[in-house]
């Protein structure tokens, strides 16, 4: 089996590190002794720590179960509900000691790195369009009565979600999830 190369290697362990430990607390030189490759290699791949982050956040949108959206033979709301279990999967299955990329650079670094914040703004608009477009596909089969904006309810759901991984970060106890399964599924998307 071939070797990865050196700048896969780096976001391999980027990915890793940026997620277990966040923005701030991943130094370069961390993460290019997680890759096992020198400190200066990391400059022949990256302009910077932030241009990393970037790329992460991609790799990290690809992990997002976004295809549980575009299953063509599932009820609409059946999609959105395996889509938001999937992620409370990935976030129980670790523990609860890892949260969302997306929402941890937001908290973390967007205020201070313009490049992060418009990362994390195309990221989080390209979650949402996906959840909006499941909500348009429910409102037109009629299995969601609500006329509600589509787009205005999938960034509801998408600020809801972020703060129930907050919560359950915090308690690990699954309590944050169910509220988040309980009023979405049954009171918001009735």
């Amino acid at each position: 089996m071939p070797r990865a190369s050196v700048r896969e290697q780096i976001v391999d362990a980027a990915f890793e590190q940026f997620h277990r430990h966040g923005y701030n607390a991943c130094g370069v030189k961390l993460i290019t002794d997680s890759a096992g490759v020198p400190k200066g290699s990391f400059y022949n791949h990256f302009e910077s720590k932030e241009a990393l982050a970037l790329v992460i956040m991609d790799r990290y949108g690809e992990t997002r179960h976004l295809d549980l959206l575009r299953t063509q033979k599932t009820a609409p709301l059946a999609k959105l509900r395996h889509h938001f279990e999937a992620l409370a999967k990935d976030v129980v299955d670790v523990g609860y000691e890892r949260g969302c990329v997306f929402g941890n650079f937001s908290t973390e670094a967007a205020d201070h790195i313009p490049a992060i914040r418009d990362g994390v703004k195309v990221a989080f608009d390209h979650w949402a369009e996906a959840i909006a477009a499941t909500l348009r596909e429910a409102q037109e089969d009629r299995s969601l009565a609500s006329t509600q904006d589509a787009g205005t309810l999938a960034r509801f759901l998408l600020n809801a979600w972020e703060g129930a991984i907050v919560g359950e970060r915090a308690a690990k106890d699954g309590a944050s999830f169910t509220a988040f399964f309980t009023i979405a599924f049954e009171t918001v998307l009735r």
